[in-house]
């Protein structure tokens, strides 16, 4: 199995070597700003160059059969075709998967996953169209008839869940900056991390968007057959519930996120028994998913 290396097997239309796409790129700018303090915008810099994050098409072949189109930075590509088969309930267990390669092409980039036969029949069975969006949970739902939530997965509790600090949290958060390459180049990329329950910052990912961030950072930790139970998940983003869904179904015990939660995200992380917190910048972060034997939807704890 290959996997972290697609630059070493891109094939494009008729056998032709295509290279992948550079994660970030290099456009031409014009740079306004307010000089000596006065109200007008001046040019500063008619010849500047910026760096830019890229998004491409990358289409998620299960068998041979394309199952998925997103957009998404072109970096990490094996990781995050087994991280989205995993977080989207289309591999049941990392040992369904067979192999992953990574073409390029002139259109966008493919990850073909050979998989199981088992998991070939779900596949089949439950095929649907996810239009290419960067920041969308329900892609190729048509219709609000059509929309159907997924259950609640309960995540069992690790031992180590129950004295987690907040201190834990932020100091994970703390870690994160100088691990986001992408960002300090471009401005432009959500980061995912993953932190032991010490606040250790062990590995990080980014991508355009922070459902590929999560997707990429999961399939890196099961790639390395790591144990979900055994960390928590933290996201440069605000969470909604599909990214607690997805962590969720892998049975990660806790999410962290920079910004706010949606009212969905924090019923459903109660369903699960997912810890979810929020607003984790400098001194400070919320804890949402208190107040669940009350069933009291707005119970929130703040730290700091």
């Amino acid at each position: 199995m290959t996997h972290e290396s697609p630059a070493q097997h891109t094939t494009g239309d008729d056998d032709e070597p295509q290279p992948l796409p550079d994660p970030v790129c290099e456009v031409p700018i014009q740079r306004w700003s307010v000089a000596n303090d006065r109200p007008s915008l001046r040019l500063r810099d008619n010849e500047g160059v910026d760096h830019i994050a890229a998004e491409v098409p990358v289409a998620m072949v299960f068998n041979g059969i394309s199952q998925a189109v997103m957009m998404a930075t072109p970096e990490h590509l094996e990781a995050f075709g087994l991280g989205f088969a995993l977080s989207e309930g289309w591999l049941e267990r990392r040992d369904e998967l067979h192999g992953v390669d990574v073409v390029a092409g002139p259109l966008g980039v493919e990850v073909h996953l050979q998989v199981a036969a088992s998991a070939e029949v779900r596949l089949r069975a439950r095929r649907r169209t996810l239009a290419g969006r960067t920041g969308c949970g329900v892609c190729g739902t048509e219709s609000l008839a059509q929309l159907h939530l997924p259950a609640a997965r309960t995540v069992k509790a690790p031992p180590w869940l129950a004295s987690l600090e907040p201190g834990h949290v932020l100091k994970a958060f703390a870690q994160l900056p100088a691990r986001q390459r992408l960002t300090a180049l471009t401005g432009g990329c959500h980061a995912a991390g993953w932190a032991l329950p010490s606040g250790e910052l062990l590995d990080v990912v980014e991508d355009v968007g922070r459902h590929n961030a999560l997707d990429k950072l999961l399939g890196r930790r099961a790639f390395a057959r790591g144990d979900f139970a055994e960390g928590f998940v933290l996201l440069s983003s605000r969470a909604s519930h599909e990214l607690v869904v997805k962590c969720a179904r892998l049975g990660v015990p806790a999410l962290a996120t920079i910004s706010a939660a949606t009212s969905l995200a924090v019923s459903l992380a109660k369903q699960s028994n997912l810890r979810l917190y929020g607003f984790c910048r400098g001194d400070s972060l919320v804890r949402y998913d208190v107040g669940a034997a009350e069933g009291d939807p707005a119970a929130l704890t703040r730290t700091g």
